[in-house]
């Protein structure tokens, strides 16, 4: 999955996070589970299934795990780290004419347009 996809999916669930939230503070927990279910596909998209031969010993087996996990944690943090410092460069500059929603949305449309080369 390439990098830009990875912070396209985060915007997603963050997204629906936030808005989950909002329902909660409200009092209606109608989807709560719908974004903790698109974070986990996220989480198994990313990370790669890992075959340990069966005659690894538990170095090798760790080894091997630990390599085929480092990249994908590396990305979906980074999807993450990214997409929380857009959101505190907007709060930091005190901007209230711009919720959360709206720039994750304009980050997203921006990123679907360098993802597509245009």
């Amino acid at each position: 999955m390439e990098q830009t996809e990875i912070i396209l999916r985060a915007i997603g669930v963050l997204t629906e996070t936030n808005a989950m939230v909002r329902r909660i503070a409200q009092d209606e927990e109608d989807g709560v589970e719908s974004a903790e279910n698109n974070l986990g596909a996220l989480v198994t998209e990313v990370f790669p299934r890992v075959e340990v031969p069966g005659d690894a010993g538990p170095a090798e087996a760790g080894q091997a795990v630990a390599d085929a996990y480092l990249p994908a944690a590396i990305s979906l943090v980074g999807a993450f780290a990214f997409l929380f410092s857009e959101l505190a460069d907007l709060h930091d500059s005190g901007r209230t004419d711009v919720s959360t929603a709206d720039l994750l949305q304009d980050l997203a449309l921006r990123m679907s347009r360098a993802d597509n080369g245009q």
